[in-house]
């Protein structure tokens, strides 16, 4: 106090207030502290991310074209990005670099705007019909961003699934995925080399167009390949996932020894796979077929690690529709979209997983899968049915008749059977000690070096090799014939042509279309297999949305409006009446 007394008794205190301001300043600008008090830590960024961010070895430069006059929700967003990309620099500050750019302006070359560039890239547009005084205008908005890095550039996607009207529900999700949509970008972008997907061949699995868009899914971004299980050796090393797409043919043991030494080395594998045979191709000659086992000799393999597929068919409530004859004869048949319970609609259980995937996914005559016990396995549901499920066990006799009437209720009472399974732990070699020395020294020469027990690895199992396959739909003309000049294209996996052709033509059957996410599960597995799993781990981030009660707003509205307006002035007026009373006393004498 005394020290404090002789400054402001200098002739000089104004100068030290202005010097001591100054250093004040100066160590705020220098040194950050943030606390974060929210429940779900939405300002707390996870360690995957600091450590991303600060191991940049170049400047990266993202541009976010969240800029001009926008609705409130998209302003919302923009604010939301902003305060983001801040955490960001503030850890490198050096290195990263952010700027919110409208995308009328021009580019740095003066021809192009960055319009053109934003759609050459890819990125889809909202349309906002704006109403003016001279009329009705459009605003196109780009709720996107361009990452760039060491001449490579990324599209991030702000928005996912964005459309005309926002809901606060839609803007609370792309909030919460905000660090997953860049820390995914920023890992991809940053790595020197893509990894090695390889789709094994060899077993009959699909090589045709049905597989097109699971390729052009993954070749942008991973190094994909052909394994033949067959007649290569081994699998190569440079390979991070293996996949194994609906094989048709029996697995020899040469072939299983193959798979299990590159799981047991640290590979990861993806396995899409129908225990039974059960088509719709079966039905073009008569109205029923018989499912029965396709005998893949991959039973074994799969219970050692901690799972099997059953021989069994799901039949769900919750499921798509079919074109099929209902009647008539074959030269006038009477047909029309009707439930077809072997094609479920399944979901991602509300287990807190490694990963989620929002909406439906559509399965072809699928099997449930049961875990077997295994003390360093832990096993984790990625896809189940709904609560109006059930199974029939093989050999199931499949009739279209079945859709003539409605099926009884009552038999389906199960609730969330398995269909896919995440696996992770110390798998067990179901060769373990079973070798002769022959058998070893082959895998020697292939150069596989042998193992009993994997290091901690993981694996993903879907019983159902249609998920990630694709139909094809014919070309139409205006008037809605098919156009024969032109070949049928791919649909996205899981679609199915009957409903998504009526929608297209705005059929009355339209209605039935349902966009499965398919494509979105297949990206979500690979990225939890062969990516940082701490990424993946970001997509759990979950804002909470506090919305106002609105029966106790409207209860208390009057309640409320006096405490905020009129409790202030009366609180001043006393204070006032206090302080006058207080003086009254003092000088009273």
């Amino acid at each position: 106090m005394k020290l404090m007394n002789k400054i402001f008794a200098s002739k000089f205190w104004w100068l030290l207030l202005l010097a001591g301001l100054f250093v004040i300043n100066f160590l705020a600008s220098q040194f950050h502290a943030r606390f974060d008090l929210t429940k779900e830590k939405r300002y707390t960024l996870s360690k995957a991310t600091r450590s991303l961010v600060k191991g940049l070895e170049d400047d990266v430069q993202i541009d976010v074209f969240l800029k001009g006059e926008f609705p409130s929700g998209f302003r919302k967003l923009a604010n939301t990005t902003k305060e983001f990309l801040g955490l960001l620099k503030d850890i490198n500050g050096s290195k990263v670099h952010y700027r919110f750019i409208s995308p009328l302006d021009e580019m740095p070359d003066g021809i192009r705007s960055w319009e053109d560039t934003l759609t050459k890239l890819g990125a889809i547009s909202i349309n906002l019909k704006v109403q003016r005084k001279e009329g009705e205008t459009s605003n196109y908005i780009y709720p996107v961003a361009l990452m760039s890095y060491k001449n490579k550039q990324a599209l991030i996607n702000l928005l996912p699934g964005a459309s005309r009207n926002l809901s606060q529900t839609d803007i609370n999700t792309a909030e919460a995925l905000l660090e997953y949509q860049f820390l995914k970008t920023l890992d991809k972008i940053t790595q020197e080399r893509k990894p090695g997907i390889a789709y094994a061949i060899g077993n009959g699995e699909p090589v045709d167009g049905r597989t097109y868009k699971l390729r052009t899914a993954l070749q942008d971004e991973y190094d994909f390949r052909i394994a033949d299980l067959k007649n290569q050796s081994k699998i190569s090393d440079s390979v991070s996932l293996l996949m194994l797409v609906k094989p048709t043919e029996q697995f020899t043991e040469e072939q299983k020894i193959k798979i299990d030494q590159y799981v047991m080395n640290g590979g990861k594998l993806l396995c899409f796979i129908d225990n039974l045979y059960a088509e719709m191709d079966s039905f073009a000659l008569k109205p029923e077929t018989i499912a029965y086992d396709r005998n893949l000799n991959l039973t074994d393999l799969l219970f050692k690690y901690g799972i099997r597929i059953n021989t069994d068919l799901i039949m769900d409530l919750q499921c798509d529709v079919n074109y099929l004859m209902v009647g008539g004869t074959p030269s006038a048949p009477q047909t029309e979209f009707l439930p077809w319970n072997y094609f479920p609609f399944v979901v991602s259980p509300d287990n807190k997983s490694a990963f989620t995937t929002p909406g439906y996914i559509g399965l072809r005559f699928a099997n449930s899968i049961d875990t077997i016990a295994s003390t360093n396995v832990r096993k984790t549901p990625l896809l189940v049915t709904s609560p109006n499920s059930r199974t029939i066990s093989t050999p199931a006799v499949i009739s279209l008749n079945e859709n003539q009437v409605l099926p009884e209720h009552e038999k389906f009472k199960r609730n969330a059977i398995p269909v896919a399974m995440l696996l992770e732990g110390k798998l067990t070699s179901l060769y373990a000690n079973r070798l002769l020395k022959p058998q070893l020294d082959k895998l020697d020469s292939a150069g596989i070096r042998f193992k009993n027990i994997s290091d901690n690895n993981k694996m993903i199992v879907v019983a159902d090799g249609d998920l990630v396959l694709n139909e094809f739909l014919p070309e139409f003309t205006e008037s809605g014939e098919v156009n024969t000049e032109l070949p049928p294209r791919p649909i996205e996996m899981g679609w199915n042509r009957f409903t998504y052709g009526e929608y297209l033509l705005k059929g009355d059957a339209g209605k039935y279309f349902m966009p499965t996410a398919n494509r979105d599960f297949l990206l979500n597995c690979v990225e939890y297999l062969v990516n940082n799993p701490a990424i993946s781990e970001t997509r759990n981030k979950d804002i909470v949305l506090r919305l106002l009660d609105s029966k106790k707003v409207e209860a208390q509205k009057s309640t409320w409006q006096l405490i905020n307006i009129a409790l202030p002035v009366l609180l001043v007026i006393l204070f006032g009446w206090l302080y006058q009373q207080l003086r009254k006393r003092k000088y009273a004498a």
